[in-house]
């Protein structure tokens, strides 16, 4: 028997991209609901977005919520919150209907696993230096997690590593190259319905506080001892250059096609491909995010590229309603959901 869209209700963690995955599913018919921690409560309140707000203390106690929402017909949508806030084994226990695909969420969290994914695709990588003593240039240290940043630095002797790292005890990490270049964020979407990739846009992140460093001149810099910082802040929307679309499309592609080894379903969804473009014009792509990134945020009422495509606000949030509206209207929800 074909269900309709009533039986549902789209529901995400009231944080990182929850504003856009509440509008975009208001905008394609469906009520929703907002889980949300009672210090951010006033936002959700203020923009009037939600149609049911639940209160927690911590989005830890989500799995508390599990039947609550499915028995309300909740259709989890995973973002950088959720992933941050419950470990991969927590995820896969809910039982309410959840959009995406859980199994390749180890690989998003999991750096060597990620690099693996990514190299399987035949993705241009920053080096990785498997131990301190072989640093030989500017590297950055990255930890583990969906934390947006927070506790990045820079280091470009085994010294200076060994020092800074004291900082940040008992934290997973990876020792990356440094690539000089532009940063790019590219946001995908790949409908499990129709096969198709599409382009959602482009941004770039903002970043305390190394975005300010590039306005202190170097002298002050150094006399300041100033701590470069990648703690994300926000977001700034990019339009790229045109002539480099296609070879988007097609690191976008090969990324999925990869993801397919590790389950035989692979990657579906919003995801997003972070790299950096050197001069020469060679993208080296160093993480995957597996889901909705915050760097769409921009992009509430469509970018360049869904204005195209659609000719209506397209958001990747209102992208992810329509693609369960259509698995409903199809009968098809089985494609949509993970097991």
């Amino acid at each position: 028997m074909s269900q309709n869209i009533n039986e549902f209700k789209i529901c995400t963690l009231a944080s990182h991209s929850a504003l856009q995955i509440l509008k975009g599913a208001r905008d394609e018919g469906f009520k929703n609901i907002a889980i949300c921690e009672r210090r951010h409560l006033r936002a959700y309140e203020s923009f009037r977005v939600a149609d049911e707000i639940i209160l927690v203390d911590s989005f830890s106690e989500l799995p508390g919520l599990d039947q609550q929402l499915k028995d309300k017909g909740g259709i989890l949508i995973p973002h950088g919150s959720l992933v941050n806030a419950l470990n991969t084994d927590e995820i896969n226990a809910l039982q309410l209907n959840y959009y995406g695909n859980k199994h390749v969420l180890p690989w998003e969290s999991d750096r060597k696993l990620q690099r693996e994914w990514l190299s399987n695709a035949g993705l241009t990588l920053p080096r990785i230096y498997s131990n301190a003593s072989e640093i030989d240039g500017p590297v950055i240290i990255k930890f583990d997690g969906a934390g947006g940043g927070k506790g990045y630095f820079l280091a470009h002797t085994p010294e200076e590593f060994e020092t800074k790292i004291k900082q940040h005890p008992e934290r997973g990490y990876i020792i990356q190259e440094y690539v000089i270049g532009a940063p790019m964020y590219m946001h995908f979407f790949q409908s499990s319905l129709t096969g198709e990739l599409e382009i959602m846009g482009f941004d770039r992140r903002y970043e305390s506080n190394v975005d300010s460093v590039g306005r202190i001149a170097a002298k002050d810099q150094l006399d300041l001892e100033i701590e470069t910082s990648y703690n994300i802040v926000g977001n700034t929307p990019l339009v790229i250059r045109e002539s480099l679309l296609s070879r988007v499309l097609e690191m976008g592609e090969r990324a999925v096609e990869a993801s397919k080894k590790i389950d035989g379903i692979g990657l579906f969804g919003p995801f997003c491909l972070e790299a950096v473009i050197t001069p020469e014009l060679e993208f080296f792509v160093f993480e995957i995010s597996a889901r909705i990134v915050a760097g769409t945020n921009p992009y509430i009422s469509g970018s360049p590229y869904t204005d195209i495509r659609y000719n209506e606000p397209m958001s990747t949030g209102r992208r992810i309603a329509r693609e369960v509206k259509l698995a409903i209207e199809q009968d098809d929800l089985e494609r949509i959901f993970s097991k």
